[in-house]
């Protein structure tokens, strides 16, 4: 396929701040791990955007530059950080209490963590039932507008002490209750008329989302929430020219759905049940001990397997498949999940096999690239003029946000093809279709 003009993309000059609503174990471990790997001490594994390559051209060619070498993405120095909580622990407290990283390098980055202090947070306590905050470091007064119009001023006023060129917003905070899609959501006058007199089907993360659209700075959803994909943030979105991507990080178990499925499609082997267990101890899994928010998180990781399976054009092969999902608080794990996975399969002539899956993963870990990866590529999606869904970054969430009436992309290697495919057509290269024709006489 016949390469495109490369699109006139703003350089990467200066310095870029990534703020996060929640600084606990997801932010705080990205945030440490970046220091570590810009000190020397830690390798950036997980990251796509340091460690990935992308091939160019023709096989023969023998073209696979690093992708941080093939876009401009801005370097990790030049990256700064922070962020609102509901409790007052800076990033070096919160990361000791969040027991995911290694003591030793903590007191090694002690100052620099230090010196990020949580910004008072927006909260609601309908939203998240199990998170008892520090009220002392919550934004209490006026309308969900007056603290909208408060996020933006602490966007500028870290903006000015950080002097920073550009910012992005990654939401790392905790899941929300279940919540649908309501009148005021349908339309962006709806939203803010809803924000100024504080609708109560307005969530937390919306007004986080509001205020980051709003000053057309890009917005990452890391929870299941419904956030962004309303129609009043697509309004708002498209108004201001600002990517926006998907919800839920893609991390353990639903990886492993993502992964084992295709393949199982791939080779037109049947399903006949899957079924999903979690054993999780940090505040994540406190927050989903609540049936309000795990319905949330269930709803997030049930679509995965359908849409991957197609069991409408497969009625063999999985039209009458089982699924269940169960996620457990079990305080003594701590941050180190284990997943576990019974999966009931079928092949020739229907004899029955089992695949059985044991992952013992930290989400944090996990998540922590996919903060940073994130940051990098909406960043880069803003200076290239994109605005909207940014399709192409599904292949980092559980929950991929699509233009309304297309369904979302859950395969992994396709999502993969999507996201290099859409760089290399940025960039002016040829697509990789992967037909291989000028190799062969066909």
């Amino acid at each position: 396929m016949t390469g495109t003009k490369k699109r006139e993309i703003k350089n990467a000059s200066g310095k870029l701040g990534i703020l996060c609503p929640g600084l606990g174990a997801v932010a705080t471990t990205f945030i440490a791990g970046v220091e570590a790997v810009r000190r020397g001490i830690a390798k950036p594994i997980g990251s796509l955007t340091q460690m990935g390559t992308i091939r160019l051209g023709k096989r023969t060619e023998d073209r696979a530059p690093k992708i941080k070498e093939f876009v401009q993405l801005s370097a990790l120095d030049d990256l700064c950080f922070g962020g609102w909580d509901v409790f007052h622990d800076n990033c070096f407290e919160a990361a000791v209490n969040c027991e995911v990283l290694d003591r030793n390098l903590l007191e090694e980055i002690k100052p620099f963590l230090e010196a990020i202090q949580p910004m008072a947070a927006v909260f609601d306590q309908r939203y998240v039932k199990k998170l008892r905050g520090d009220t002392s470091n919550v934004k209490k007064n006026g309308s969900l507008m007056d603290k909208a119009e408060a996020l933006m001023k602490d966007i500028d006023s870290f903006a000015d002490r950080q002097k920073v060129d550009r910012v992005v917003v990654v939401w790392c905070g905790s899941t929300e209750t279940y919540l649908e899609e309501k009148p005021v959501h349908k339309d962006l006058a709806s939203f803010e008329k809803g924000l100024r007199e504080s609708d109560p089907d307005i969530a937390p993360s919306m007004v986080y989302a509001y205020a980051a659209i709003k000053k057309g700075i890009p917005f990452n959803n890391g929870a299941p929430n419904l956030t962004v994909e309303i129609p009043a943030m697509l309004e708002l979105a498209d108004k201001t020219r600002t990517p926006v991507t998907g919800k839920d990080f893609k991390t353990g178990q639903t990886l492993m759905k993502t992964i084992i499925s295709p393949g199982l499609k791939a080779r037109m082997l049947g399903l006949r049940g899957w079924f999903s267990t979690n054993i999780l101890g940090n505040r994540d899994g406190e927050v989903l001990d609540d049936p309000g928010s795990f319905k949330t998180k269930e709803t997030s990781k049930l679509g995965v397997l359908d849409y991957i399976l197609q069991p409408e054009k497969y009625p063999d092969l999985y039209g009458d498949y089982y699924h269940k999902v169960r996620i457990n608080y079990y305080p003594p794990r701590g941050d180190a999940k284990e997943g576990w996975d019974n999966l009931d399969i079928f092949g020739w002539l229907g004899y029955p096999m089992q695949i059985k899956i044991d992952f013992l993963c930290r989400d944090s870990i996990l998540a922590a690239p996919i903060v940073l990866d994130l940051a990098l590529f909406s960043d880069f999606a803003k200076r290239a003029g994109l605005k909207g869904i940014q399709e192409w970054l599904s292949f980092y969430f559980k929950s991929p946000v699509t233009a309304p009436g297309l369904y979302p992309e859950h395969d992994l290697f396709i999502q993969q093809k999507k996201l290099k495919n859409t760089l290399r057509y940025l960039m002016g290269e040829d697509l990789i279709t992967h037909l291989g024709s000028e190799y062969y006489d066909f």
